[in-house]
């Protein structure tokens, strides 16, 4: 059996199967495929894989019900999941990601796209959990202390808001992951401390502004929320 992990692609479309499945197998992951919701429902309790890929676009029982299916079962509900879309699905993402979904891909993808949040997602799930929220916290040139309330980019002190700071804080803890507007709206949520999916825009754009050079490592997902660029 593989080290690098088992993996189960759910697709429907042929030649996009063969595609993944091939690069995969040549990478050095354990490989097994489906075609149809209803399989793919029927496997993952079966071999238990480290993570699927999903398409949404699935006969039958489309690919949010298995993700809803899968999250909502004790048994599966740690799978990792990245979803498989068209580029005019951003409202599937976004609801494939409430529903607990860690990341996806656009179609057309290149296999180095494939491979590179293939491997980031499974990373995740090897133990690499954020860490401790209330821990000094250092990505690339910024220093987020939450004992302090302080902010460092660059060894300069930078002021920010209560709702700029724990929206960088949400984010930066959790480099590479895609977050929707609701998402953060409901992490950074406090008493007193209005924050809607509008507002998100707001404080961002805010944020960007006083990290400078370092605000492009606040990265607009088109159409979905925003990530927080991983180290390389």
């Amino acid at each position: 059996m593989s080290s690098k992990g088992h993996i189960l692609v759910v697709e429907d479309e042929e030649e996009i199967l063969e595609l993944v499945t091939y690069n995969l197998g040549k990478e050095g992951y354990r490989v097994d495929s489906v075609t149809t919701g209803e399989d793919a429902l029927r496997q993952v309790r079966e071999i238990h894989p480290d993570l699927i890929l999903l398409d949404l676009m699935l006969p039958g029982v489309d690919g949010l019900e298995v993700c809803k299916v899968i999250k909502n079962d004790e048994e599966t509900a740690d799978t990792a999941i990245i979803m498989l879309t068209a580029r005019s699905e951003e409202a599937d993402i976004v609801t494939g990601l409430e529903l607990g979904a860690d990341d996806y891909i656009t179609k057309p993808f290149s296999r180095r796209v494939l491979l590179a949040r293939v491997k980031a997602v499974l990373r995740r799930g090897k133990g690499e959990e954020p860490q401790d929220e209330n821990e000094v916290l250092r990505v690339h040139d910024i220093v987020i202390n939450p004992g302090r309330h302080e902010v460092l980019v660059g060894g300069e002190t930078i002021s920010l808001t209560l709702t700029e700071f724990r929206v960088l804080q949400f984010l930066a803890n959790r480099p590479g992951w895609v977050f929707t507007r609701s998402q953060i709206v409901e992490a950074v949520r406090g008493d007193g401390y209005p924050v809607t999916d509008r507002s998100v825009d707001v404080q961002i754009v805010g944020l960007r502004k006083k990290l400078g050079s370092a605000g492009r490592y606040v990265e607009t997902v088109r159409g979905v929320g925003y990530r927080f660029v991983e180290s390389t």
